[in-house]
């Protein structure tokens, strides 16, 4: 990055203008099936057809938008001496593996960002690491490729998240290093909390926290995000803004895994219109739907509420909510919603990607006046954007979804457009 980069986001669906994604590389290639679970992958991909399919979603991006790639910003910073002592130190204090740091201290740049992403090859010079059943000294972020969990741009600062897996804590310490540190950001961060101590307990990520409006932000309540890890950025809000602000938290399934985040439940697809998995999002749900109103640091009070939709029109924004899967039995509403069918990402008003496999998702949403375009199609030049109407651009997900995500899963948004 060589130009100056503002940093904003008040909302899930402004007009995009600038957002974070880190390509998959060797280090999705390198999951097996005895170490799956231990990266938290549900399943193996096809690096090579998951690459191609990821590719093919920075293009549409770049049809929209500035795309940065995560890497390249960290080789960005890492030019800095300083800069690059910090995070080493800070990576092998977190992880404990002191014994690596002038192993890493003496790379240049580009080959210290390749090997904090892609993880380091332990050396087999001594018997207890001959003997060692690990393959790495320093682990493979497998992760990576959903860009949203390890921080949350909120207004015009960066919250760096607490992640629930000690195997994902070096991604927010990364990108917490970026927008401390990279010339051409003009941030701050969010909670003041630079070195992200972790505490038993606490813990958020991106995928659990969605900006509804300049005052109202959602948390879901789940296997990733704790009570504690609200109450974290409820106090630092209270701090913060003296104007009224409202969290609606929205209690999420502990199983099946496919609902780790509220956005594989819940997602804006426009100002007035949302993506919900109804078994978990509608009224009559047994998951408890909660209202934090904050005012001049305080919390002002706490209830419960019907549910998100009605929670949100409470607060004076009334959506329509479009079902994952349409009106079709249940099993298809799940099967789709396993592989992201909520999960929509919004480059504007309207203006959405997401899976095309999930094909009664997206009717529903043909139904509800989105043109649908083919990504392909998008990039071939055979068809364009409707620049004010409404459309859902549908990538290729056959081997991400497999993954555990969609395309709000693999975007970052720094900078939309706020009138």
């Amino acid at each position: 990055m060589t130009e100056y980069q503002e940093i904003g986001v008040f909302s899930e669906v402004d007009k995009l203008e600038a957002v974070l994604v880190h390509s998959p590389g060797p280090e999705v290639a390198n999951v097996t099936p005895m170490i799956a679970q231990k990266a938290l992958y549900s399943d193996i991909l096809n690096y090579k057809i998951a690459s191609e399919q990821h590719e093919s979603m920075c293009q549409v991006l770049e049809k929209f938008t500035k795309v940065y790639q995560i890497k390249d910003l960290l080789i960005d910073i890492l030019q800095d001496d300083q800069v690059k002592y910090k995070l080493v130190y800070k990576v092998c204090e977190n992880e404990n593996v002191f014994h690596l740091k002038d192993y890493l201290l003496e790379m240049n740049p580009q080959m210290l960002a390749t090997e904090l992403i892609e993880g380091v090859l332990i050396r087999r010079d001594s018997l207890t690491n001959y003997l060692s059943k690990e393959k790495y000294s320093l682990a493979p972020l497998h992760n990576f490729f959903y860009t949203r969990d390890a921080s949350v741009t909120v207004g015009n600062s960066i919250l760096p998240c607490h992640m629930a897996n000690k195997i994902r804590d070096r991604e927010a310490l990364i990108m917490s290093a970026i927008f401390r540190f990279h010339p051409h950001l003009d941030t701050e961060l969010f909670a003041g909390n630079s070195t992200l101590e972790s505490k038993d307990g606490l813990y958020y990520e991106g995928g659990d926290i969605l900006i509804a409006r300049n005052d109202i932000m959602l948390i879901g309540l789940g296997p990733r995000t704790t009570s504690t890890g609200i109450d974290s950025i409820v106090n630092t809000i209270k701090m913060r803004k003296n104007k009224p602000f409202h969290i609606i938290v929205q209690e999420l399934p502990e199983k099946p895994e496919s609902f780790i985040h509220l956005d594989m439940a819940f997602t804006f697809l426009d100002h007035d219109k949302v993506m919900t998995f109804d078994p978990v999002i509608k009224e009559s749900s047994r998951y408890g739907t909660y209202h934090i109103h904050i005012e001049n640091g305080d919390v002002k009070r706490i209830h419960e509420v019907g549910g998100l939709v009605s929670g949100l029109k409470d607060l004076g924004m009334e959506v329509e909510p479009l079902k994952c899967g349409g009106d079709n039995d249940l099993s298809i509403s799940e099967r789709e919603q396993w592989h992201s069918g909520t999960n929509f990402f919004a480059v504007g008003p309207g203006q959405v990607i997401g899976y095309g496999r999930n094909q009664y998702t997206i009717e529903e949403m043909n139904k509800h006046d989105f043109e649908v375009i083919h990504a392909r199609e998008l990039l071939s030049g055979e068809k364009e954007a409707p620049k004010d109407g409404k459309f859902v651009v549908t990538i290729e997900g056959s081997e991400l979804a497999r993954g555990g995500g969609g395309a709000r899963c693999m975007t970052m948004p720094i900078k939309r457009s706020y009138l």
